[in-house]
């Protein structure tokens, strides 16, 4: 495992979230301090506030490859390109080793949202059963990307 990867799970398993563990692991590597990497990403764990949408590991590893490769240039089109196509790589490598990039799914429907589906997720372990490796996975795809 590498340092990055070591550096997420660390933060994650410290209490911080799947979106800011990642982003904030990588923060050097796509130049944005790391207290603003945790502010930005705030929002976007659990699938965005709870919502339990898209992989918050795997939101966080979108913004950083939009931080790391996004500038102020008249290549619109091109740096689109990229983004999309970078993006498009993250999510669809970490589609196939987990099944889907959909956190209600990669919690098989655990609701977050409510007491008894926080207390399940604490319960069964999920947080290292599941969500850890999904960190861990992201982390490493998005370490190739970059």
């Amino acid at each position: 495992m590498n340092i990055k990867t070591e550096a997420a799970i660390q933060k994650f398993t410290s209490g911080y979230n799947c979106a800011q563990s990642i982003l904030f692991s990588h923060s050097d590597e796509i130049d944005i301090d790391k207290s603003t990497a945790m502010k930005v990403a705030w929002a976007f764990g659990a699938g965005m506030g709870r919502k339990q949408e898209i992989c918050g590991a795997v939101t966080g590893g979108i913004m950083a490859i939009s931080l790391k490769y996004s500038r102020f240039q008249n290549d619109h089109n091109a740096t689109t390109e990229k983004i999309y196509s970078k993006t498009r790589e993250l999510m669809d490598r970490f589609q196939e080793k987990h099944g889907t990039y959909k956190c209600s799914e990669l919690l098989k429907g655990c609701n977050l949202q409510t007491e008894e589906g926080q207390k399940y997720f604490k319960d069964n372990d999920l947080l290292n059963k599941t969500c850890t490796e999904c960190i861990r996975s992201a982390s490493q795809i998005l370490e190739e990307i970059l």
